[in-house]
C-alpha cells in the first residue's frame, strides 16, 4: 500500500491487492487543534445484474474513494475549504478487516476520547448499531 493519498500511514496492513478493508482515522486542524475521529472503507462490494439466463447477481470487490476522502462532517469539510487542506493532518489510527470491526472500533475510540463532551472535536454524533460479531 504505497499510495495513501493525503493519509499519513505509519502502520503496515494489506488486504486485497495491498488495500485493507478499511481504517479508523484522526483528522487534526493544525490551526485550532480541533479533531475528528471517523472510519472509512477502502473496499466495497459492487453488485451487478446477473448475466443473461442467470439468476444470481454478480459481485466484485472494488476500491472506494478513500485516497481523496476527507470526512462526512460538514463543519470539518467547510474548515478544510476555508483553511486549506495543507493545514490539516490526516492520520490512520488502525486498520480493520471487516465492516463490523470498523463500526465497533470507531465507536469505542469515540467514547474513549469523549468526543461528544469535549469542545475540541468536530464530532457531533456517535452513530452506531452493532450486533454480535459473526463467527
Amino acid at each position: 500500500m504505497d499510495d495513501t493519498g493525503h493519509w499519513r500511514n505509519t502502520l503496515i496492513k494489506e488486504g486485497i491487492d495491498g488495500v485493507p478493508f478499511g481504517f479508523i482515522y484522526l483528522i487534526t486542524n493544525n490551526i485550532n487543534n480541533k479533531k475528528y475521529i471517523g472510519k472509512k472503507q477502502c473496499l466495497t462490494t459492487k453488485k451487478r445484474a446477473p448475466l443473461k439466463g442467470k439468476k444470481n447477481k454478480r459481485h466484485s470487490i472494488v476500491e472506494t474513494d478513500w485516497k481523496t476522502y476527507t470526512s462526512s462532517s460538514r463543519q470539518l469539510n467547510e474548515d478544510i475549504v476555508s483553511f486549506g487542506k495543507d493545514n490539516f493532518t490526516f492520520e490512520i489510527l488502525m486498520f480493520c478487516d471487516s465492516k463490523w470491526q470498523l463500526a465497533y472500533e470507531e465507536t469505542k475510540i469515540q467514547f474513549e476520547k469523549e468526543v461528544l463532551l469535549r469542545g475540541d472535536y468536530y464530532n457531533g454524533i456517535i452513530n452506531c448499531r452493532i450486533g454480535k460479531r459473526k463467527q
